[in-house]
């Protein structure tokens, strides 16, 4: 699946991934390849993602921890949709 981060200053991400995780209003859930549609609120947390073909752009790399090939961004806020086999989030 394609996962995209934008926020309001750039696209921090557009790569394939294999599974993301992410902080909903109602608690933490995964999305995996072909996930239901799904819109929701996201909260205080961070948004971890893995997969075997992640593309970062090396002037975003620095917003992002790398954790045994898990990559997780500190978010305050957001809004996520999945539709298609794309995840986009838009975050604060």
């Amino acid at each position: 699946m394609i996962l995209e981060i934008v926020t309001p200053e750039a696209t921090l991400v557009n790569t394939e991934v294999d599974s993301v995780l992410v902080p909903g209003i109602n608690g933490e859930f995964q999305m995996l390849n072909n996930h239901a549609p799904i819109v929701s609120l996201l909260v205080n947390g961070n948004v971890k993602f893995k997969g075997s073909k992640i593309k970062i752009k090396e002037q975003f790399e620095d917003k992002f921890k790398n954790n045994k090939g898990e990559f997780i961004l500190p978010i305050k806020s957001g809004t996520i949709e999945m539709k298609g086999n794309k995840v986009i989030i838009l975050a604060d």
